[in-house]
């Protein structure tokens, strides 16, 4: 049987509960595909206490996106213990603080729309109610607002709406694969957090011209405002010339 999809507003109520009283606990954390968005990456790594090359590499594998043409980072999971997640264990999941978004999210997903001329997202709610999950069964009643501040998606929505924009300037703008320049830099700009100071001195060097030593990207600054700094830098260098031509 597919999962079904429930159209949920954000004050509805639904029950679910999932904790290793439940039968089905850390059923969902196998055989699946799971992007990984940027802040997904930073929030991971840190908490591995690795690199973002080195996440990026141990734990990670990326293609093309089929419809967006750009870079999609998927979480790699292990095929010879049924496609499990590698960072589950029999007690539950050994980087839960800072688990991804769509972990967090479910059973809920989340669409959004922006309004092109005042730049308002709008947020759209559904339930994925799956037949193998005993969470529905729970007696813990829950809202889609009350449920998204509960599992601390504030920052990665806000990041995730970020990467959206991007998507959609993309698609406007530039249908069809990047050149595997572009691509490159969308991928190390947004992912590999940890090497963007050398990535912008690449690009100052090839366009002849000084780093302005106040952006984030030059200095040992937080990694949250560098990885928003960083969504705007590929927002100007891939798709500001197309924005311009298309203006």
């Amino acid at each position: 049987m597919d999962a079904k999809i429930i159209p949920l507003s954000a004050d509805k109520t639904f029950s679910f509960d999932c904790s290793p009283a439940v039968p089905c606990f850390n059923a969902c954390c196998q055989d699946l595909v799971q992007a990984l968005a940027p802040y997904d990456v930073l929030r991971l790594k840190n908490s591995l206490g690795l690199s973002s090359g080195q996440f990026l590499e141990t734990y990670t594998s990326r293609h093309i996106g089929p419809e967006t043409g750009l870079p999609i980072v998927s979480l790699r999971f292990e095929s010879r213990n049924n496609r499990q997640c590698p960072f589950v264990t029999p007690a539950g999941c050994r980087v839960y603080a800072d688990r991804p978004a769509s972990c967090r999210l479910y059973p809920l997903a989340r669409g959004t729309s922006r309004n092109r001329h005042s730049g308002r997202i709008s947020e759209l709610f559904a339930l994925i109610r799956e037949p193998h999950c005993c969470g529905f069964r729970q007696k813990t009643s829950w809202t889609a607002r009350g449920w998204i501040r509960d599992q601390g998606l504030g920052p990665y929505n806000r990041f995730n709406d970020l990467l959206l924009e991007l998507i959609s300037l993309k698609n406007r703008l530039m249908p069809g694969p990047l050149n595997p320049e572009l691509e490159d830099l969308f991928y190390r700009a947004l992912y590999d957090i940890d090497s963007l100071r050398g990535l912008v001195a690449h690009r100052c060097v090839k366009e002849g011209r000084d780093c302005d030593p106040a952006d984030p990207a030059t200095l040992a600054a937080d990694e949250i405002e560098r990885l928003r700094w960083a969504h705007g830098f590929v927002k100007k260098t891939v798709f500001g010339k197309a924005a311009n031509r298309k203006g």
